[in-house]
């Protein structure tokens, strides 16, 4: 690939669908080229990467990135940008990153519920929410972050970027809040999309959630960078440095271009498969939130996860509490919950999805079901359907979209939208 080609993947033009994808040399040219002008040398360095449950070749990118922060004379931590999921074992953290974790470079998940291991570095008043977010929420909200954030002269994010149910697409911002973030961020982050509507937010770049964070990101005493890419079909189609939210918005025009796929339909039914990297529904619940705009009104989506034996590894219990309803259910409801989190309230709206609630009748727009070894009994305790997942045959749904029947194989990353809906 030319070098003219290597250097376009980071400027402000718009992107071209489907670009090429980028040879392991031509990611480190990029990261030689536009990375050291980003730091000054005896800077100590935050390096803040995903966790297990994002499709992406963290090692591999390490492996080029670390020795040009080195040679730029700057010394590396690593900080898993965990949000709420589980902290990952040594071995999942030499996996993720080809690293020792206890070794030169050291490797550390973020704690989002261990008070010892946050400090507060601002705030967002009520009036900077409400303006942020169109007014759906008005609300002060102080800005916990990882301790490790302030002891750093420079922040690097690596990441992918994908479509999210919340925030419109991940990334950015998002690795901060909620990524290495305490649960107040968190809370009004998830609660602000489940409100404004997952179908509403889902593969947007401006959406209420995404200024929010952006708001909260700009009051935080550090420089920030962004090395956001895009990764299609197992290879990098774009990768784009600097700035953090201005890196992030334009991997995220490049994700628009590659990880949504329009059908000329809707369907009746959908077997949407869980793949082995979301070890409960609470990450698996994306395999509901991408797919279920093309599912027709009273349609049925099945999450096909045999793998999976709860709801949430960590959120177990509270989801338990709330079982899964429509957002005006809980807000018709909210003295009854109001002591439960409000992030967990927020993921319990969006994948029971769009519907109403009125008259004491709560009206779903689709059904959504579990085809887990979670039980029969506790699903419908949830309030949320169950399939046997020994009655299911994933080859007998291939095939079948002219039919009404959808199937996708490795749901979670890739966005299904409707022809004609931007």
């Amino acid at each position: 690939m030319s070098e003219k080609n290597v250097r376009r993947r980071h400027t402000r033009r718009a992107p071209a669908p489907y670009e090429d994808p980028m040879t392991e040399t031509d990611i480190s040219k990029a990261f030689a080229e536009h990375v050291p002008p980003l730091l000054n040398r005896g800077e100590r360095v935050l390096l803040i990467i995903p966790d297990t449950t994002r499709t992406a070749p963290i090692a591999m990118l390490l492996g080029q990135l670390l020795p040009v922060l080195q040679d730029s004379g700057v010394s590396v931590r690593i900080l898993v940008a965990l949000g709420t999921h589980p902290p990952l074992s040594d071995e999942a953290l030499r996996g993720l990153t080809g690293l020792d974790p206890q070794g030169d470079i050291p490797v550390l998940n973020h704690a989002w519920d261990d008070p010892g291991q946050l400090v507060e570095l601002g705030e967002l008043s009520a009036a900077e929410v409400e303006a942020a977010s169109d007014g759906l929420m008005a609300q002060r909200v102080g800005l916990r972050l990882n301790r490790e954030l302030p002891q750093a002269d420079r922040i690097l994010f690596l990441h992918p970027v994908f479509p999210h149910e919340l925030v419109g697409f991940s990334g950015g911002a998002k690795y901060l809040f909620p990524g290495v973030s305490g649960p107040e961020m968190i809370e009004i982050v998830h609660w602000l999309g489940a409100l404004r509507g997952s179908n509403q937010s889902i593969g947007r770049i401006d959406t209420p959630s995404r200024r929010v964070l952006i708001a909260a990101a700009a009051k935080l005493p550090f420089p920030m960078h962004s090395l956001s890419f895009v990764y299609h079909h197992g290879e990098i189609t774009a990768l784009e440095i600097g700035e953090l939210t201005a890196a992030w918005e334009r991997a995220a025009r490049h994700a628009q271009q590659s990880h949504i796929t329009y059908k000329p339909r809707s369907f009746q039914r959908v077997l949407s498969c869980c793949p082995a990297m979301y070890p409960d529904l609470w990450t698996g619940g994306k395999c509901v939130y991408k797919v279920a705009p093309v599912v027709a009104d009273g349609g049925e989506l099945i999450v096909y996860a045999p793998h999976v034996r709860c709801f949430s590894e960590v959120h177990q219990a509270v989801i338990e509490q709330l079982g899964y309803h429509v957002r005006d259910y809980f807000l018709a409801h909210m003295d009854r919950y109001a002591h439960l989190p409000k992030a967990v309230m927020a993921y319990a709206v969006i994948v029971k999805g769009d519907g109403t609630y009125t008259n004491g009748v709560e009206t779903p727009r689709i059904r959504v079901s579990f085809a887990s070894q979670i039980p029969r009994e506790t699903c419908e305790a949830a309030n949320i359907g169950y399939v046997d997942p020994a009655t299911i045959t994933p080859d007998d749904w291939r095939d079948r979209e002219d039919e009404g029947v959808l199937f996708v194989e490795r749901a979670g990353e890739m966005l299904y939208r409707l022809e004609g809906e931007g």
